[in-house]
């Protein structure tokens, strides 16, 4: 009986060191049939996988106001978004011969006051390119001030990405600052925001 516990225990050592062989050469099999030798297909594997980077790292993506993809080298506009009150203006402007369009429409026809002819024009009057950028704008919404408004903050914003050296001149005169005032709401008791209906003491 003893001698065979002490066969017994000299065959269990056995067993495992022949276990963790099996395990050993299994893992170095699966290596190299998933990547070769480590000084072999990596380093060619690696190398490819960095070029692709770099090349990936060099194209610059754009993608315009409606979330499609721009191709390096072929953005013909500059894009502007302004709002005034209730009034949104969408803005696009690029170099040209002084064309202004507002909702197909001459600019002098559609915006009538002289007031809001200079508030519309104030942009390019700072920068002195009066005559030298096509502006097509988009707006809706609120009444002619509004529209004015917001057509000038747009195409403020517009114009930093035609001329981004112009920014701080544009922020000092106003151009891209946007007027938060609103229209008060009504409220309930009352005639109309503050305004209270008539009342008679006797």
């Amino acid at each position: 009986m003893v001698d065979e516990k002490k066969e017994s225990a000299q065959e269990t050592p056995t067993e495992e060191t022949s276990t963790a062989a099996d395990l050993a050469a299994n893992l170095t099999l699966g290596g190299a049939s998933l990547g070769g030798s480590p000084g072999g297909g990596n380093e060619d594997n690696a190398s490819d996988s960095s070029a692709a980077v770099e090349g990936e790292a060099e194209v610059e993506v754009q993608i315009d106001p409606t979330g499609r993809l721009v191709e390096p080298g072929t953005r013909k506009y500059h894009w502007g978004t302004g709002r005034r009150k209730t009034a949104v203006a969408r803005v696009r402007i690029r170099p040209g011969d002084g064309q202004f369009v507002v909702n197909d429409r001459p600019m002098k026809e559609f915006f009538c006051r002289s007031v809001d002819h200079e508030s519309v024009t104030g942009p390019l009057a700072c920068l002195q390119v009066e005559g030298k950028v096509d502006v097509f704008v988009k707006v809706h919404g609120g009444g002619i001030t509004g529209q004015a408004g917001a057509v000038r903050l747009g195409m403020g914003r517009a114009l930093v990405g035609l001329y981004p050296d112009a920014y701080q001149a544009l922020r000092e005169k106003g151009h891209l600052t946007r007027d938060p005032r609103m229209v008060e709401r009504k409220k309930y008791g009352l005639r109309g925001a503050r305004r209270a209906f008539q009342w008679v003491k006797r």
